[in-house]
């Protein structure tokens, strides 16, 4: 039997919500991504969520 630790979250949800997809989808959203781009940072989809 395997250890089971408590708040287990659901990575489909977490993508769901905080996702790439899901940061495209709103006005700011896309303001924070555009933001963290000029900044520098490499701003790209999670392949293991």
């Amino acid at each position: 039997m395997s250890t089971h630790y408590p708040k287990r979250r659901s990575m489909i949800k977490r993508a769901r919500k905080f996702g790439f997809r899901a940061r495209m989808r709103t006005k700011n959203g896309r303001k924070l991504v555009n933001a963290k781009r000029r900044e520098g940072r490499s701003v790209n989809v999670r392949s293991n969520y």
